[in-house]
């Protein structure tokens, strides 16, 4: 009977001892990042389902005149809310150029040598990271991709690698946050403008120079549907024999060396307003300088960004009308033509409203990437289109709140409309996305309180 007994509490003390050898598993970096990725992507399946974010549409308020009031309000804020995240050694204009583009011919092919190509497979959300290292790699640059992910999307603050999914819930890294990676954390230097054009990145090649460029890109999502997201792709060739720029794509496998048709790589980069991106080593500025010739100066490659969105806003049909307008939207921010960036955002949302879906889903993902929106509401002192358009994005398109733009900005508009312990929320909540991410720290410095 005893050692019956003894057989008995054996058979049920194996049970907690296999749930605690379970979580020691689960708690092993390598199965952990694995498992929370996978279980992140089932999750967003199941909420996508039965809430898809491709329906979900935000609807501009009613534009109304800048009284005193609202004017103050703008006012009182650009006084007391830093709106960039800190200076930035970018260079933002060159020497004094003419704005005139040089039309001197390069080769009909190069494609540069000595890229080392680095994925973005077992990471989630890596493709800043990967395409940062292989641009800075090929300067000499001896970091990684976990190297740059420390810092432009750190999520949890331990200090080494062994949780591979450093910033899992940080969904983007913006094209500011590399440069400035760049600019203050290597000897290199980086830059990046709107407006660019095919011609332009073949220019910079032939010199020696490869591209990054941030684009959109399409697959089919899991119910068979084509979706639009994000991308950014390093452009290290082209042949004109072939069509196409040789990129290295750290997402596809295989990604290396892959040629991306001239046509269909200038639709992706629509999406962005042809944003693109050289790292170069500091002493060969100059040089770089030269070669953009008038996209050297920040400002004229935002007018020349607004030209061609004007231009394709009479060519283009359909759901790429969208595009042109956002596009014309964010040219005028970036020249701080904000009533102006508005009107042109509200017709990219109405556009975006009246999507065709037989073919594709909306492009819900594009708040994510590109908040030109925010500047241009907030400075038009149209804070609860801030708001409307923040509690769409974080509710709606994305099966966690975990975009902290989205809500640094939606903190900013309700601190203006008098909801000040919502705005610390919002600031808190970002900071739980990206650890110690300056504009929230600052703003919740401003308010007295502590991040």
């Amino acid at each position: 009977m005893l050692k019956e007994k003894i057989k008995k509490i054996n058979k049920y003390w194996l049970i907690p001892i296999a749930l605690l050898i379970v979580v020691g598993i689960y708690f092993l970096p390598p199965v952990r990042s694995r498992l929370e990725t996978r279980i992140d992507l089932l999750r967003t399946r199941i909420v996508y389902f039965f809430n898809p974010p491709s329906e979900a549409v935000f609807q501009p308020g009613e534009q109304n005149p800048l009284t005193v009031e609202t004017a103050v309000g703008t006012a009182r804020a650009e006084l007391s809310l830093t709106l960039t995240p800190k200076a930035t050694s970018t260079p933002k204009a060159g020497p004094t150029l003419t704005p005139t583009i040089t039309t001197t011919p390069v080769p009909a092919s190069v494609i540069l040598t000595g890229i080392t190509y680095v994925d973005q497979h077992n990471r989630w959300n890596y493709c800043g990271p990967a395409n940062l290292t292989m641009a800075l790699n090929y300067w000499g640059w001896q970091g990684d991709r976990d190297d740059v992910a420390m810092v432009v999307k750190p999520g949890s603050p331990d200090k080494n690698k062994t949780f591979i999914e450093r910033g899992l819930a940080d969904k983007n890294v913006m094209p500011y946050e590399l440069v400035d990676f760049v600019n203050e954390q290597t000897e290199f230097r980086a830059l990046y403008r709107h407006g660019g054009d095919m011609e332009l990145v073949k220019r910079l090649i032939a010199a020696g120079f490869p591209v990054v460029v941030e684009k959109g890109y399409y697959e089919r999502d899991y119910t068979g549907k084509i979706d639009w997201l994000g991308h950014y792709l390093f452009t290290t060739g082209y042949d004109d024999a072939k069509g196409g720029f040789i990129v290295q794509d750290a997402y596809l496998k295989p990604g290396k060396d892959l040629l991306s048709k001239y046509e269909e790589y200038e639709d992706g980069w629509r999406s962005f307003n042809y944003l693109f991106m050289v790292i170069y080593p500091a002493d060969r500025e100059a040089e770089v300088l030269e070669v953009l010739g008038p996209w050297a100066d920040y400002q004229w490659s935002a007018r020349n960004a607004l030209e061609i969105a004007e231009k394709e806003l009479q060519t283009l049909s359909g759901n790429n009308r969208f595009f042109a307008w956002f596009n014309k939207g964010t040219s005028h921010v970036v020249l701080n033509q904000y009533t102006d960036a508005s009107a042109a955002y509200d017709q990219a949302f109405r556009d975006y409203a009246d999507w065709d879906t037989n073919e594709s889903n909306r492009p819900f993902r594009m708040i994510w990437y590109q908040t030109g929106p925010y500047f241009a509401y907030y400075y038009s002192a149209r804070y609860q289109d801030v708001v409307s358009l923040a509690d769409t994005t974080l509710n709606d398109t994305i099966s966690t709140p975990t975009l902290e733009e989205s809500l640094l900005w939606r903190g900013r508009a309700y601190y203006m409309i008098g909801n000040t312990p919502a705005a610390i929320a919002d600031y808190r909540a970002a900071l739980q996305v990206h650890t110690n991410w300056f504009p929230a720290v600052q703003a919740l410095q401003e308010l007295g309180v502590q991040p």
